[in-house]
């Protein structure tokens, strides 16, 4: 199986880690045997129709920050990914830029590429979902392509798979749940430790949970992508991000915090969608399975007849997000299969 990869940063260079770490056992179990052809950053591109040298490319990339240790037959300095996609034959596109939440790009024009070309498409970039899920989901199917994007909610925690699979005859009333990693580590070392938001906000930078410009997490924007991802995906709505009321943590005070802490409740940034859709702080009780601490992520899932079902997991990391790349691989894997 012919893979390009878009993007070469972590989560990219923890997947090229697996494939080449367990090409027996996806060989033996699930039939793969990949074949990484291309990988592109936002230097150049790197292209072996035979298979690129994995180890050589990531530690390319750590020594020099790009894949040029690849060699001048292998690497081109400043190709773009476009063309890259239209030219190198391969059966599957991971597409794991950065994400933009204004127009989406330059990962929308990569996932629309893709799927003209007929490529299969994984995608962990959140951008393009947020704001035209729908209409890659109908080219995905015109063009009668797979279309997998299981790391864009909860990293290596299957949120979407267990909707849409696990809970199949029950119906989805709503979905409540802890999406950002970065804001509930803040919140819970607010109440855990009584120091305000700017001094946990420094704590999760320097551990490298919140980027230097925290802006998408504490404002609520990633929260909102997640749950329009997970809106569409489940419950079949049509959102775009522009549809979610937004209200993230940077008011959110020590005092608040107390507060809820004396009500035995723990203060939250929570994403809802059931009559409407909204990300908001709100006091979640101390003995409900939605109050995770530090970096988890937690879904609630209201269903008739099941009631409430909650799963709780790692909402990011390199390798986590990598691993819902393998399984979306080996989806597709299945799907030549059938």
């Amino acid at each position: 199986m012919r893979i390009m990869l878009v993007g070469f940063g972590v989560v990219s260079q923890s997947f090229a880690e697996i494939l080449h770490s367990q090409s027996s056992e996806l060989a033996r179990d699930y039939g793969i045997r990949p074949r990484v052809v291309a990988a592109v950053d936002s230097a150049g591109a790197a292209i072996d129709p035979s298979g690129l040298d994995v180890q050589l490319a990531l530690r390319s990339k750590r020594e020099s920050k790009s894949l040029s240790g690849l060699g001048e037959n292998v690497y081109t300095e400043g190709k773009p990914a476009s063309e890259v996609i239209r030219e190198v034959d391969c059966e599957v596109v991971v597409e794991a830029t950065p994400s933009e939440l204004t127009r989406g790009e330059p990962g929308l024009t990569h996932v629309r590429t893709a799927m003209k070309e007929g490529r299969h498409v994984i995608c962990v970039n959140k951008g393009p979902l947020a704001l035209a899920m729908p209409a890659l989901m109908e080219l995905a199917t015109h063009n009668e392509i797979m279309f997998k994007f299981s790391g864009t909610v909860g990293g290596g925690t299957p949120v979407l798979d267990l909707a849409k699979k696990c809970l199949e005859g029950c119906s989805i009333r709503s979905i409540k749940g802890i999406l950002n990693g970065t804001c509930n580590y803040i919140l819970t070392k607010m109440a855990a430790e009584s120091v305000e938001m700017k001094e946990a906000l420094a704590e999760a930078q320097k551990l490298g949970y919140a980027e230097a410009d925290p802006a998408n997490d504490i404002e609520g924007f990633d929260s909102a992508c997640k749950l329009v991802i997970t809106s569409n995906y489940v419950m079949g709505t049509s959102l775009s991000i522009r549809d979610v009321d937004i209200r993230g943590i940077t008011e959110v005070t020590m005092d608040s915090v107390a507060s809820a802490k004396s009500q035995g409740n723990a203060l939250k940034l929570v994403g809802l969608v059931g009559d409407g859709a909204k990300v908001a702080p709100e006091e979640v009780p101390l003995t409900h399975p939605l109050n995770v601490s530090g970096t988890f992520n937690a879904v609630t899932f209201d269903t008739d007849p099941a009631g409430e079902i909650t799963l709780v997991g790692k909402g990011a990391g390199g390798r986590e997000t990598a691993s819902s790349v393998l399984r979306d691989l080996i989806e597709i894997r299945k799907d030549f299969r059938r």
